[in-house]
């Protein structure tokens, strides 16, 4: 078993299937020594678990689960493609969270992303950030995270 795959274990957690694209793109694509994740919705079994807009019907609490789930989406799109034992460093990570008119903690629901890529990495996990409220997202969808690996 892989470092980063005992780690998700310790967290009772595990990889999904790689999400479908919803669109003309693909999940993931290796440039050089990178990985550029396309934006994961927080998909579980081919379902969203929450829609609408954090900071009405969906909490921060909840948003910053779907966070986690998006980024868990990521990591499996990693996988695939190159394998998690050959992330070197958690680059970069973009977070949009669909934002009820008033509401400014976009950056406390995209720490459920980043707390989780410096929970299975350690040091190699702590990244640049953008956490950007959009009016919409993708299938009503409350959070959508996107990601650059460095691999070896």
């Amino acid at each position: 078993m892989s470092a980063v795959r005992a780690r998700l274990a310790e967290l009772g957690l595990s990889l999904p299937e790689v999400a479908a694209p919803l669109a003309a793109y693909v999940p993931a694509v290796r440039s050089g020594n990178h990985v550029y994740v396309s934006g994961q919705l927080p998909f579980v079994d081919g379902q969203l678990p929450a829609t609408g807009k954090v900071g009405a019907e969906v909490s921060v609490e909840q948003a910053t689960e779907l966070a986690r789930r998006c980024a868990l989406n990521a990591l499996a799109a990693v996988e695939a493609l190159v394998g998690l034992d050959n992330v070197v460093k958690v680059v970069k990570v973009t977070g949009f969270v669909a934002s009820a008119p008033g509401f400014t903690a976009q950056s406390a629901v995209i720490n459920g992303a980043s707390e989780l890529f410096g929970a299975l990495f350690g040091e190699a996990g702590k990244h640049a950030r953008s956490a950007v409220g959009v009016a919409e997202l993708p299938q009503n969808t409350p959070v959508e995270v996107e990601a650059i690996f460095e691999v070896a």
